[in-house]
């Protein structure tokens, strides 16, 4: 069965956007772009919310950018060619060839697709449908990004859901420029009893 998986940069403090809706401190180097890179290659298909959505747009028509480098068009080439599911009430049409809106609920989404045959991960990125996810109990694996900066405030990595859930350190690495990679696997079902 396909796993579904969670990976987003995080500052120490917990926020993957700043108060002010920053995000620019989680940009990778260029030995993390590597990294994250080789980790879309995992990937089957990609669940996003609207806002990621809008903000990956660019990467559909990257290619034409002459600016880019080697290693950014193959991102872009890897991403365009990435089937992906977008979540939203407010959009009703979606552009890239392999994106479509998706027909019911997370949950029925994720169902189907792990019933269909096919190969790699399901990821899920934005904050709002990974904290549906989580709350729903929808996330096998978190692939952390620990940059190293507090940035006091914003959108948290984890919602305040009021559950516990149990994971297994699976792997770590560190990165030149300090960023500290996790990689959980979920081990226990969810509490709701725990504050």
């Amino acid at each position: 069965m396909r796993s579904v998986t969670c990976s987003m940069g995080v500052s120490l403090d917990g926020y993957i956007v700043g108060p002010d809706g920053d995000f620019g401190w989680a940009a990778p180097d260029d030995e993390v772009f590597r990294f994250v890179t080789d980790e879309i290659r995992q990937v089957g298909v990609h669940l996003l919310g609207r806002r990621l959505y809008e903000t990956m747009l660019y990467w559909e028509t990257a290619d034409q950018d002459p600016s880019l480098d080697d290693s950014m068009l193959t991102w872009a080439a890897l991403w365009k060619a990435l089937p992906k599911v977008v979540f939203s009430t407010t959009v009703s049409e979606v552009q890239g060839g392999n994106t479509r809106l998706a027909s019911g609920g997370l949950a029925e989404e994720i169902e189907r697709l792990r019933a269909e045959p096919g190969e790699g991960d399901i990821a899920i990125g934005g904050p709002t449908l990974a904290a549906e996810a989580a709350a729903s109990g929808l996330i096998d694996e978190y692939r952390i990004r620990v940059h190293p900066v507090l940035v006091g405030g914003g959108i948290p990595f984890f919602p305040r859901s009021g559950r516990r859930v149990d994971l297994e350190l699976v792997e770590t690495r560190t990165f030149g420029s300090r960023v500290v990679w996790f990689r959980y696997r979920v081990t226990g079902p969810l509490d709701s009893q725990v504050a």
